[in-house]
């Protein structure tokens, strides 16, 4: 639960080093929410309209209900998502530019797609070890930030 809250903590922190463990889980946290909140919010959409005058109800009532709270709420975890790509990034010793240059380049058809995977293979693949230009290396215990508590 530490690791899925931590880009939480360091919401719109773009500098330092972030661990793989912390983007994955991070993900897995996002990914969890989207899922569970969807469900939960799709049943109640669809529970609504099986009320007695369900012929005469609009369909898209409550599922805009539905899809605005999900979009607020990815709305809200878009800056920490994309703080937590770019320290990743930085860890591999890369700019956080080039993220960007992931987004503009995945929204050409036939490219998109390969870019796509080339990002998460870049998140996938080991830090480098030691200190490098963009902060000390945060498995090392001795250079890691205090963050023993999350929300202190």
């Amino acid at each position: 639960m530490y690791w899925m809250l931590l880009p939480l903590k360091r919401y719109a922190d773009f500098r330092g080093r972030s661990r793989r463990k912390e983007l994955w889980m991070f993900v897995l946290g996002y990914v969890l929410i989207f899922a569970v909140l969807g469900t939960i919010l799709g049943t109640l959409g669809a529970f609504s309209l099986l009320q007695e005058d369900a012929p005469s109800q609009d369909v898209n009532g409550p599922m805009l209900g539905v899809f605005g709270i999900l979009g607020l709420i990815g709305l809200g975890l878009f800056i920490p998502s994309l703080a937590v790509q770019v320290r990743r990034l930085h860890d591999r010793d890369m700019s956080g530019w080039w993220l960007l240059l992931f987004y503009v380049l995945s929204l050409v058809p036939l490219v998109g797609f390969f870019v796509w995977v080339a990002q998460i293979v870049l998140m996938i693949l080991p830090g480098t070890p030691g200190p490098n230009r963009f902060g000390a290396d945060p498995k090392d215990p001795y250079g890691r930030l205090d963050d023993t508590d999350v929300f202190a």
